[in-house]
């Protein structure tokens, strides 16, 4: 689903932001969009949390359902 993909890529996004505050100190986020409380970083922050909640529903989805491919055929 392109939806799932987009989420993941703005979770994996926001995993390297925060991997990069938490080892050097420094966001790029708030960098590259003009500081934590500007307009687009704050939506870009928003973004992310929302796709981190989506992403949470593919921890309980069956992935065979939605393929409709069985775990026993080929």
């Amino acid at each position: 689903m392109v939806l799932d993909k987009i989420a993941l890529l703005l979770v994996i996004v926001g995993a390297l932001n925060w991997g990069g505050i938490g080892l050097f100190g420094f966001d790029t986020v708030a960098f590259l969009f003009g500081g934590q409380l500007s307009l687009l970083a704050r939506l870009i922050y928003a973004l992310v949390g929302l796709a981190g909640l989506w992403c949470i529903t593919l921890l309980f989805r069956d992935t065979h359902e939605e393929t409709g491919h069985s775990p026993h055929t080929a």
